[in-house]
């Protein structure tokens, strides 16, 4: 015979570590003897981190004793973790030795919880069997979230193994408030975020300031990783300021936006103070983003709470460029919108001294004006200044019907051949 007890279900005991809360993990020892009751002990080596309840007893023939170890973490400002997690390199000893002499009582618990007497554990005066063989594993938020910090796949993989379902592991915050799929989100790492939904992590988490796990991925233009949190369901609308395609614009990434669009977000969703992801791309001048925005159907009039439209941002910030584009949208309307201020984006370009866009803003009069007169030379300039075919004036009529009605037909034959119309 080798051993009295039995440590079950293992020799290793789980201990949860959580901030402000009792950190310990029960055991179960059972007495292996038919007819002989066992003493036993169990001394931590380092005794300064560890409480354990009951230290010592008698265990009646077969019965079990349930002892509970505690994890006493140094004092604040020390970290709360121990050196060495998951695992712990900290040794217990667990000694026993047959109690022939125990008495229980009829109907009284079939273990005695009194002290035993140190020397009942000398070889001396019995035999005395030990076990080093008692481990502490770690599990809880701060193991969770340091192990994602580090981008430890296997450690993180045995933790949530470990962690008791009804403990929602997956979705520990770290001292931040930060959730481990917005910390694995930060890290880049799709593998960890792979391996938190398989564990069941809530795709609708929020981390501290409100934002899904769908606008950390977009806001990280991680296009994988939102592929993976689509797959499980992420809403792509709006959560907080700011939605999962607005992120996607903001920083240019077409493909994601292109992602997003085809899971279901609504490309002209409004942020907070009412812009939608044209704005956002127009503001970045993130041009790919505004063309294949353009190309969805993005609605180039839409204001937002200042009554800003997109071509006012790139008229503020003298993107020719992308004023253009915008005014190729044939969009009615879009040059003589007011925002509340009660300014055109001619006005805006005008204030903030953008010389180059006068004549594109102003181009869809000048087309007007030179069809109105016949003059194919102006038209063909007033294309050439950004002028599009397409383009209506208040009352909705395009150059070709202008022309059509008045029968130039040099200035149609022009216009019909620059199209599209």
């Amino acid at each position: 015979m080798d051993r009295l007890l039995r440590l079950e279900p293992s020799n290793e005991i789980v201990v949860r570590i959580e901030e402000n809360q009792r950190c310990s993990g029960v055991l179960t020892l059972r007495n292996v003897m038919y007819t002989m009751p066992v003493a036993f002990r169990i001394l931590p080596l380092n005794r300064t981190r560890f409480d354990i309840r009951p230290q010592t007893g008698i265990i009646a023939p077969l019965a079990t004793l349930a002892v509970e170890i505690t994890y006493l973490p140094p004092a604040s400002p020390s970290p709360l973790l121990p050196e060495s997690y998951p695992e712990s390199d900290e040794t217990f000893f667990l000694d026993s030795v047959v109690s022939p002499g125990a008495v229980f009582k009829d109907g009284a618990s079939a273990n005695s919880l009194d002290a035993v007497p140190a020397d009942w554990f000398t070889a001396k005066k019995k035999q005395v069997f030990s076990d080093s063989a008692l481990r502490v594993f770690y599990v809880g938020s701060p193991v969770l979230a340091s192990l994602v910090h580090n981008g430890d796949m296997d450690k993180l993989r045995e933790v949530l193994d470990r962690s008791d379902s009804t403990w929602h592991a997956a979705d520990s915050v770290d001292s931040r408030g930060e959730t481990l799929l917005h910390l694995a989100i930060s890290r880049t790492r799709p593998d960890l975020v792979q391996l938190l939904l398989e564990y069941g992590a809530n795709v609708e988490i929020r981390n501290r300031a409100g934002w899904s796990s769908l606008e950390a991925a977009a806001a990280a233009g991680e296009v994988l990783i939102s592929e993976l949190l689509l797959a499980r369901g992420a809403s792509t609308e709006r959560s907080s300021a700011w939605g999962p395609i607005h992120h996607a614009a903001f920083t240019g990434q077409v493909e994601l936006t292109k992602l997003l669009l085809s899971k279901g977000a609504s490309v002209d969703e409004t942020t907070a103070d009412g812009r939608t992801a044209l704005h956002l791309a127009v503001e970045e001048r993130r041009r790919k983003c505004v063309a294949m925005l353009m190309s969805v159907g993005a609605r180039a009039i839409h204001s937002s709470t200042t009554g800003d439209t997109p071509l006012h941002v790139a008229s503020a910030l003298g993107d020719e460029a992308t004023a253009k584009l915008l005014m190729e949208s044939g969009c009615a309307g879009l040059r003589e919108a007011r925002n509340l201020k009660g300014k055109t984006a001619y006005d805006v370009a005008a204030e903030e001294g953008h010389m180059r866009l006068f004549d594109l803003l102003r181009a869809g009069e000048r087309l007007a004006a030179a069809v109105r007169r016949g003059r194919v030379d102006e038209v063909v300039r007033a294309i050439e200044m950004g002028a599009s075919v397409d383009w209506k004036d208040g009352r909705g009529w395009t150059a070709l019907m202008r022309a059509g009605f008045m029968g130039k037909l040099e200035v149609m034959k022009v216009l019909l051949d620059r199209g599209p119309l």
